[in-house]
């Protein structure tokens, strides 16, 4: 296990409109406000996006299993952002219900928000975590620097 202690900075609200895309916003937010670690939560309603349920099977490198979001659902979750070089990388996991079914699982692509989707991002300050390719699992995953 590794770990930093930071401390929070700047604290963003933002409000997704119907069809606008989550992932890209957020990035968007931190290229912008120049936010190199943060934490985000959202609540609201999503009606499109590709998400990743686990791999298929315990073995490196892991064999995404995909899911999708094809109409509305309610949708709350909790993800982070740090850089990969010039990039901001975003990671959020989150669970999407409709009448009563209940999906979780680390949302990828196509982010597309149902109404409104609440987002309050918080800067992270003073650590040096960076996004790092990991040749064993293929995945982008953070390191402590």
């Amino acid at each position: 296990m590794e770990y930093q202690i930071g401390k929070p900075g700047r604290i963003i609200v933002v409000r997704f409109g119907d069809g606008e895309d989550l992932l890209g916003g957020i990035a968007e937010i931190c290229r912008t406000e120049e936010i190199r670690a943060a934490c985000f939560n959202i609540v609201g309603g999503m009606k499109g996006g590709r998400f990743v349920v686990g791999p298929e099977r315990d073995e490196m490198p892991p064999k995404p299993v995909w899911r999708e979001l094809q109409e509305s659902h309610e949708t709350v979750g909790f993800g982070t952002v740090f850089w990969d070089k010039d990039q901001p990388r975003v990671h959020f996991h989150g669970a999407y219900g409709k009448r009563d079914s209940v999906k979780a699982g680390c949302l990828r692509e196509g982010s597309a928000a149902f109404l409104v989707l609440e987002v309050v991002i918080t800067e992270i300050l003073d650590v040096a975590v960076t996004r790092e390719l990991d040749p064993a699992s293929g995945m982008v995953l953070i390191k402590m620097n």
